[in-house]
């Protein structure tokens, strides 16, 4: 069975001949790991079962300050991979004296085709991040955002909007590549539920994203969601809405038994191995252990792909990454 098959009898929810899997790790990790491995070019030889190439680009400036395409400055000082906001554009409830910038202008990744042509045995997806919550308080601050969502409704409303269209637009660029999905990421969670609640997701949040998810659906796509938190009470929405594919999946913060039960029949879970607790504090056998149980209960009749909850932060030791990878590419094959 190739890859792409693997992971179509799993979004199908038929048991494949194994898991599929997907390492995702940031970038000063896996120079750690490629240190302890002794090979620069290990993350070639894992085998994961996706590719993911996100739109968007940064400009680096003075002061490890690296620039997105919606002018928001990002401080990478510690954070390496994503940073942290250093300025927020948004200073008052008005889009007055901002405009967004053009999706025309957003930058695909670099060598985006051969990227596409590079695996053809996986799936491919392009990812839009910060698509919608996200981007939002990026540009005016969160907390500002949660209370503008009751004190000027109005305003989010038109931010929200405006979000919407450039990722539409981006979403009919993407569509004239052999792609096979689109990955939107909007952390909506955290470890007790919603930042926002449900019913300002619902008034906010939902019918923007299900303008998206139709998008791509009405062509014969997958969507995928990345969320960190717990946003369950979400799932029944984001089944009607035709999501297949949910990513964080996290154990810390929902039970995945349960969940899988519950929604397994309609989604497909892309993720629950613990960057909280097991990869930075388990010894390597421990970590091994997990994976191979997460895969036996989850894993079970499809419907998942097992991965690091998250791209595998810094504190994870070098040796449970390569457990991690040992675990997943030697995993019993279902009769």
């Amino acid at each position: 069975m190739t890859r792409r098959e693997r992971v179509y009898k799993a979004l199908h929810h038929e048991q494949p001949d194994y898991t599929p899997y997907q390492l995702d790790i940031t970038s000063e990790l896996s120079a750690k790991v490629a240190a302890h491995l002794g090979d620069s070019g290990f993350m070639e030889k894992v085998g994961n079962h996706l590719n993911i190439i996100e739109f968007g680009g940064f400009t680096e400036e003075p002061g490890c300050v690296f620039r997105d395409q919606f002018g928001i400055p990002w401080n990478r000082t510690v954070d390496k991979d994503i940073g942290i906001v250093q300025d927020y554009l948004l200073r008052l409830p008005s889009l007055k004296e901002y405009t967004l910038p053009d999706p025309k202008d957003c930058p695909l990744g670099e060598g985006f085709e051969a990227f596409l042509a590079r695996v053809p045995d996986v799936l491919s997806f392009i990812g839009i991040g910060f698509s919608m919550f996200e981007r939002a308080w990026t540009l005016r601050g969160m907390e500002n955002l949660l209370v503008d969502m009751y004190e000027n409704p109005a305003f989010v409303d038109s931010l929200l909007d405006r979000i919407t269209e450039y990722n539409l637009a981006l979403i009919d660029r993407a569509l004239r590549f052999n792609l096979d999905g689109f990955r939107f990421g909007d952390d909506w969670g955290q470890q007790n539920g919603l930042i926002m609640g449900p019913r300002l997701w619902r008034r906010f949040i939902k019918p923007r994203m299900a303008a998206m998810f139709q998008k791509a659906k009405e062509v014969g796509k997958y969507v995928m969601l990345h969320s960190c938190g717990n946003i369950s009470e979400l799932f029944p929405d984001l089944i009607g809405m035709g999501l297949d594919i949910f990513n964080t999946f996290q154990p810390e913060v929902m039970d995945v038994d349960l969940i899988k039960r519950e929604y397994g029949k309609d989604l497909t879970f892309y993720g629950g191995i613990s960057t909280q607790r097991v990869l930075p504090f388990a010894s390597p056998e421990e970590v091994k252990a997990v994976v191979r149980e997460m895969i036996r209960r989850v894993g079970k009749d499809g419907g998942y792909i097992v991965a690091p909850t998250h791209a595998m932060p810094r504190d994870i030791p070098p040796q449970n990454v390569a457990a991690f990878i040992e675990a997943v590419q030697n995993q019993e094959r279902a009769d």
